[in-house]
């Protein structure tokens, strides 16, 4: 058993080494350099404008309920705490929206996407200041922040498919050094609006106003051109772009199963989740200090000297996405190590800020620490484009946005602001902001170690396309009905699928066979969607359905016959027929004609419509079990030990069933324990062992193989 054990220790250890690909295939790495309007004339320099009003008018939107929190607070009379929740709160609102946003973002048209938000994002803005009490400009914040969910998961998505590799970190800069010059005018603009309407409900007015500039922008929006996916990927790799002309619906559970899987992800959404609790509190906070402790009273030159802090990172971020974008052509995982670099010493400010009672010392010791979280949050974007497959652009840029807003951004507020009440302000802006930014930093940099690997996972896949397509156009080969490639799967830490490849041809029935504990189960679940591999691909008819649902893929024909109990047993014959027979909302003749054909099938359960299925034998429900798959007329059937805990004469009968479908032209993958049953009926073999596939031929070739042959019979190994 130690034995066992160690070899599949080894092999789990080998399958995870890192750097599968040289460098020279890794998207980005290695190209030649490339100017920045040579990327912008490259993807439209209209959608980079639109994109940057909005991401720029969402910041003016955000600096609002930061700068005139002490009013909001005084006209509806409620405590520090309470304006701090609902504005730090406020910033985390979006990842509700932020999560189907980018679901939408990877099955549709993203710029449609873009202009409907954002004219919703921006009647709700003009609703804020509406507000008569904090419930209710609690939910018109709660509806900004859906409403404005766009900015960052379709953005991105965008952003990587229009624009070139070797530009998006300098892209990234000019966005958030456009984002921050508009910070730096709009605590003044925000304030100066209140000041200008005047009366202590003024700041009502700083809404208001910002709803015309975001409806026009919206409709600008509708005038982007939507760009392919993953091309300047697909470009590198594969020297051509190859389109999908059907891609299948992407699963949003199969989707974050997948992405928390890829180790530089998990590892940037633990050190944001941490840098989140100190920053997205720090703006309302701010102010609260400058009001309570440093007596600015007034909303304009508190908000003229918020804007100050911020104001050497407009000049310096251009040449940090410069210096970002070429040393990833160099070496990717220092150019990550280099975002958690530019974090830790931002940590050292934050006790020097708010322990000097001076407005002038504020704003200097203020200024560093906002350059380098400017800086570093720049960068974050291209990182994650460029380690999360194309196709989960969207989901991936989501998936960082539920954990670092909602977990950081939200529970971060709730933190604050409980504590703001207890210690007050400046005791909770050193408490929580020193110990985030280093835990983040320290995070960033250990994770910059795994990004060459999960790169290649997306070479892997870029390849294995275009490997597909060329077999497909050039080759002319038939497309078989499944495949299987290079599929990696674990339960938690322990990997039980080790770089899996087969395909099935239409009409074929092949035998899975292996000992115990070798995976065959689990392969089942991946076909079928129940689990979600960590590396490769799963095709039906040439589709890649790798993040289809479950229920997606039995419509699309995928059934599988569970080993063991495959009925309701609560329910009559007819009743367990009659549930699946509706899984395709086929009109009555249909479904009745689908029922006719399998109690032709099995006479057995003919006889026994009434009864209820608990009351049948372990052969009859076998039967109803087969019976209800059938229904569906599917593409593949797949049958978990057909054979389990049976009679031999009504395995027998089992069999003669199994032949008649297969007589018929049905496609079959049959898990066996026993090996006669599986050879009697199968055209070719696949033998598993340790989760690998050791022996793949004719099903008669395998009977030779006497070492393989006995391991069916007499495996005992678990695993």
């Amino acid at each position: 058993m130690l034995d066992e054990e160690a070899a599949r220790q080894a092999a789990q250890a080998h399958a995870r080494e890192q750097v599968i690909f040289p460098d020279d295939l890794l998207p980005g790495v290695n190209a030649e350099p490339m100017t920045l309007r040579e990327g912008l004339n490259t993807g439209g320099w209209f959608m980079f404008i639109v994109i940057a009003l909005i991401f720029a008018l969402v910041e003016v939107e955000n600096a609002a309920i930061y700068v005139l929190g002490p009013e909001i607070q005084r006209t509806f009379h409620i405590s520090e705490g309470a304006i701090v929740f609902i504005a730090t709160a406020s910033e985390a609102f979006f990842v509700l929206g932020a999560v189907p946003m980018g679901w939408l973002s990877d099955r549709v048209k993203r710029v449609p996407i873009v202009g409907v938000s954002s004219v919703l994002f921006g009647g709700f803005v003009f609703m804020s200041g509406l507000a008569v009490n904090a419930f209710m400009l609690f939910w018109t914040r709660f509806f900004t922040g859906i409403a404005k969910a766009n900015t960052i998961p379709v953005r991105e998505s965008l952003i990587a498919d229009a624009y070139p590799i070797g530009v998006r970190a300098r892209m990234s800069a000019v966005l958030w050094g456009g984002n921050q010059t508009l910070g730096l005018l709009s605590p003044v603009l925000v304030a100066s609006i209140a000041e200008w309407a005047g009366g202590p409900e003024g700041w009502r007015w700083a809404w208001y106003t910002l709803g015309l500039p975001v409806s026009i922008v919206a409709v600008l929006a509708f005038f982007m051109k939507e760009p392919i996916r993953g091309q300047f990927e697909k470009r590198h790799v594969m020297g051509e772009v190859i389109q999908d002309a059907k891609p299948a619906p992407i699963s949003m559970e199969a989707a974050f199963a997948r992405l928390k899987r890829i180790t530089t992800i998990r590892t940037v959404l633990i050190a944001f989740c941490a840098l989140g609790f100190g920053l997205f509190s720090q703006g309302a906070l701010a102010s609260l200090y400058l009001d309570k402790h440093l007596h600015v009273k007034d909303p304009f030159d508190r908000g003229l000297l918020l804007s100050l802090r911020g104001v050497a990172a407009v000049p310096i971020l251009p040449f940090v996405g410069k210096f970002f974008d070429k040393t990833y052509r160099k070496d990717p995982a220092r150019a990550l190590a280099l975002v958690g670099i530019l974090i830790i010493p931002s940590a050292m400010f934050t006790p020097l800020q708010y322990s000097i009672h001076s407005q002038l010392w504020f704003v200097v010791f203020g200024i560093p620490q906002a350059v380098l979280t400017a800086c570093a949050f720049a960068m974050v974007g291209p990182v994650l484009n460029a380690v999360v497959p194309y196709r989960l652009r969207g989901m991936g840029t989501s998936l960082s946005t539920m954990y670092i807003f909602f977990i950081g951004g939200f529970l971060g507020g709730l933190i604050a602001g409980f504590m703001t009440n207890i210690v007050g302000t400046q005791a909770t802006v050193i408490g929580i902001g020193i110990p985030s930014s280093v835990i983040g930093g320290l995070l960033l940099m250990n994770g910059a170690r795994f990004i060459r690997n999960d790169l290649s996972l997306n070479v892997s896949e870029l390849l294995e396309e275009q490997d597909e397509h060329r077999k497909r156009t050039e080759l002319g080969e038939a497309v078989p009905v499944l495949q299987v490639v290079n599929i990696d799967f674990s339960y938690g830490p322990v990997q039980v699928l080790f770089d899996v490849n087969f395909q099935i041809a239409r009409g074929e029935t092949v035998a899975l066979l292996g000992t115990n504990g070798a995976g065959k189960s689990t392969i089942l679940r991946v076909i079928s969607g129940l689990g979600v591999p960590e590396r490769g691909v799963v095709r039906l008819n040439g589709q890649n359905i790798t993040y289809v649902t479950p229920e997606s893929r039995a419509r699309m024909g995928i059934v599988q016959l569970p080993g063991g109990k495959g009925v309701f047993p609560s329910l009559t014959v007819a009743q367990n027929l009659g549930v699946s027979a509706r899984l395709n909302s086929e009109s009555g003749s249909q479904v009745a004609a689908r029922l006719d054909h399998v109690y032709e099938l099995f006479p057995e359960l003919a006889e026994r419509r009434k009864q209820i299925a608990s009351s049948l034998s372990g052969g009859q429900q076998q039967m109803l079990a087969l019976g209800r798959v059938l229904l569906h007329d599917p593409e593949i059937l797949l049958i978990d030990e057909l054979s389990l805990g049976l009679a031999p004469v009504v395995v027998q009968r089992m069999l003669e069933v199994v032949d008649a479908l297969k007589a018929r032209g049905q496609t079959m993958l049959i898990v066996e324990q026993s090996l006669n049953v599986a050879l009697s009926v199968a055209d070719r073999a696949i033998f598993l062992e340790k989760g690998e596939v050791r022996f793949e031929g004719p099903a008669r070739e395998l009977m030779e193989r006497g070492d393989l042959a006995r391991a069916v019979f007499f495996g005992t190994e678990g695993g």
